[in-house]
């Protein structure tokens, strides 16, 4: 039945109007269609899209072409892909580069991918050194990297807020998140053989800091209003009470003084920073704790699809939740896929334990491959009102010079506590690792959440470092680790001076015997309280090596520390 005109009914003096059903119209049938027409036509295009950056990878690792790795190859194909969209359609929103797609659906399988498959040993050997890079070095670049914008813009050589520095630091905040997907694609290849040390220290170092980085932007987002009153001493007092009565206590009445600001807002973030990670790790471990216990004490090995489906589906529980409760998915992820991988591994049938790590492996590459072709489609498909080139290479140029400003005084932070000979940081890898800032599109999302009126500036100079640092530094990393001697094969540790040093090791390596000790201690209790728990008691109700008869050779666990007396900083 079809309604010509509203109807009326009145019950017990209640009016109700019920308007007639519009029945779908020619046109409208038509434009369905063509809508339809037009995304089978953008999914066909990114799958032949696909199809070539997959053969064009086969033939950078067959022909072993290190000077233009896998995600430089990608992000070239999308800037062609980007320039004819450009050319010859009129919608480019499937083309274009999407925020929450990246973080709820490209970004997820990358990141648990990594932890699953990690190297566990490597990483916790130097989870000290990693954390001082993650944590200090990312608030020292934000800081360094925003005020130098500041200044750069009151000086008038780029044109940004100069009154007000939460922008620029903003800028500098999202510009720190050194990209995992980035690491991964370059530093992670096979056929590099980076150093395990340095390869440890650079991706663990990139999954963590990016919770620093999105509490930072996040921090300063909440302070800078654009279109509100004119920024004022006010804000900083609001934005330190929040953190805690300590920071509050500190400040003055030259509270104008940026120098001054910028120390109280690194202090108050710095204590944020640890609250938020401590809050995060505890749940993610009993989340991915919880998950084994399942497996373990019911009978889903029998069925493979379904254990193998449910990890999956686990694996975007853990990502969502933390997401939905404010903590950082990528690092829940992360470190659910390490407690995963060592415990309910070993739950799974044989059946499932090769067929979902090769699928997290497809999976990964996959959506790696489209989120360095989106980064390269957004060149064209963004309408950027301004490129600004002076912005771009000072921004680079800032990004070189804060990273060299937490990296160096970092790694000798940490050499004061490891052994002499044995696992120092030395200069060279200290070096690479100063180059290895890889930046990629963790940062370029957040800068599309970037307010204000100069925020398409932002977005354009952030993408310009991105795929700088990814094309080019990307392509000089083979030259680079070849040159440093921090290829897989050769002994960094007890190399010879002539090989492994600059010739100023003993200048900038201070041996600290009371740290060095001090840490041994810990690490040696640790360790032996590690193994006690882990084998006795943790792998009898999660799951674990000793507990299980399956195909995987554990060499990877997280109890198996070698003899030697490396230190975990």
């Amino acid at each position: 039945m079809e309604f010509e005109d509203e109807v009326t009914i009145n019950i017990n003096e209640t009016v109700i109007v019920v308007s007639p059903t519009a029945s779908p119209t020619i046109e409208n049938i038509d434009a369905a269609e063509e809508t339809h027409q037009f995304d089978a036509d953008a999914a066909l295009l990114l799958n032949i899209t696909l199809i070539l950056c997959t053969l064009l990878a086969y033939y950078v690792k067959k022909y072993k072409f290190y000077f233009l790795p896998e995600s430089g190859v990608a992000i070239l194909v999308g800037i062609f892909i980007g320039g004819v969209a450009r050319l010859t359609v009129t919608d480019l929103t499937l083309f274009s580069f999407s925020p929450e797609l990246f973080f709820f659906i490209l970004l997820p399988p990358i990141i648990f991918e990594a932890g699953y498959s990690l190297e566990k040993q490597k990483f916790f050997e130097n989870i000290g050194a990693i954390t001082f890079y993650a944590f200090g070095g990312t608030i020292i670049s934000a800081f360094v990297v925003g005020m130098l914008t500041y200044w750069s813009g009151q000086a008038g050589l780029i044109d940004i807020d100069k009154n007000n520095p939460m922008e620029a630091l903003l800028f500098g905040a999202l510009i720190s998140a050194v990209d995992p997907v980035a690491t991964l694609s370059i530093m992670g290849s096979p056929e590099l053989q980076c150093d395990n040390l340095l390869y440890s220290l650079v991706f663990g170092e990139s999954v963590l800091n990016d919770a620093v980085a999105i509490v930072l932007f996040k921090t300063f987002h909440k302070y800078y209003d654009p279109e509100g009153p004119a920024w004022s001493r006010a804000v900083i007092p609001k934005a330190l009470l929040s953190f805690g009565e300590r920071t509050a206590n500190a400040m003055n009445e030259k509270m104008c003084d940026i120098l001054l600001i910028s120390q109280l807002i690194f202090m108050s973030v710095s204590m944020t920073s640890i609250m938020y990670i401590n809050i995060s790790l505890p749940s993610i471990v009993a989340l991915g704790l919880l998950v084994s216990y399942m497996y373990k004490h019911t009978t889903l090995s029998d069925f493979p699809k379904l254990e193998g489906g449910l990890l999956f589906l686990f694996c975007y529980a853990c990502y969502a939740t933390a997401e939905a409760v404010q903590l950082s998915g990528i690092m829940a992820l992360f470190f659910n896929g390490i407690v995963l991988s060592h415990y309910n591994s070993y739950n799974l049938s044989n059946t499932a334990q090769v067929s979902t790590e090769q699928f997290f492996a497809t999976f990964a590459s996959i959506t790696e491959t489209i989120v360095f072709l989106y980064m390269g489609m957004e060149v064209f498909t963004r309408s950027f009102k301004k490129y600004d080139i002076v912005f771009a290479l000072l921004g680079l140029l800032f990004c070189l010079i804060a990273r060299a400003l937490n990296i160096f005084p970092i790694s000798f932070l940490a050499n004061c506590c490891r052994q002499k000979g044995v696992n120092k940081i030395p200069v060279k890898m200290q070096c690479v690792l100063w180059f290895a800032g890889l930046r990629g599109a963790i940062a370029f999302a957040l800068s599309m959440n970037l307010p204000g009126p100069h925020s398409d500036t932002y977005a354009a100079v952030t993408l310009f470092i991105c795929i700088f640092t990814t094309v080019v530094c990307g392509s000089l990393t083979e030259k680079i680790l070849t040159y440093f001697g921090m290829r897989q094969g050769v002994d960094v540790g007890t190399g010879s001076d002539d090989h492994y040093s600059l010739g100023i090791e003993d200048i900038v390596t201070v041996d600290l015997p009371l740290a060095r000790r001090m840490s041994d201690s810990i690490h040696d209790k640790y360790k032996s309280f590690w193994r006690n728990l882990d084998e006795n008691y943790m792998q009898e109700l999660f799951g674990g090596a000793s507990q299980s008869h399956g195909i995987r050779s554990g060499q990877y666990e997280l109890s198996d520390q070698n003899d030697g007396d490396e230190d975990d900083f």
